[in-house]
């Protein structure tokens, strides 16, 4: 399976690093199957880091066949529901690392972001929010939360995003 990681460099060797910011499934290495959605994480993070700094998507090649390993635990949300927000809150709550190795499931766009404030603060109950979440386009997320499973994402190759 091809794995992209949009970023501001080009990453052969992923590490799981400590988060400024609070993340879906918490603190990890997020990769996902769908190249233009890594092409726009580049393109937000070279926003937010400066002009100078470049968009770029990293490609990795992971065999899909460790997500069956009973060696491994493994998270995996098929679309959007309670669970899926429960988890998801809890983890832009507390920054730490998901109790799993992989956790696969859903990503929000940005104007998600906006229904799982209301539904934190109480303005939405969690049947109106997974009713709002499902009228937007999902896209998925692959994150890695254990530094000895990184070593399975084989490096493939990079290139660089064109921005605006």
């Amino acid at each position: 399976m091809q794995l992209y990681h949009g970023s501001v460099e080009i990453i052969e060797h992923p590490k799981i690093l400590d988060q400024q910011r609070l993340l879906d499934f918490g603190k990890g290495f997020y990769t996902t199957t769908n190249k233009e959605q890594a092409e726009r994480w580049a393109a937000i993070k070279q926003k937010r880091t400066s002009k100078t700094a470049k968009a770029i998507v990293t490609v990795y090649e992971f065999d899909e066949n460790l997500l069956t390993s009973d060696s491994l635990k493994i998270k995996i949300f098929k679309q959007a529901n309670e669970e899926w927000l429960d988890f998801v809150v809890h983890n832009r709550n507390i920054n730490s690392a998901a109790n799993y190795d992989i956790v696969i499931g859903p990503v929000a766009n940005d104007t998600i972001y906006q229904t799982l404030t209301l539904y934190e603060v109480g303005i939405l109950t969690k049947k109106e929010t997974i009713s709002r979440l499902k009228v937007h386009p999902l896209f998925d997320q692959i994150s890695f939360h254990r530094q000895i499973v990184l070593e399975h994402l084989k490096f493939m190759d990079s290139y660089p995003v064109k921005t605006e």
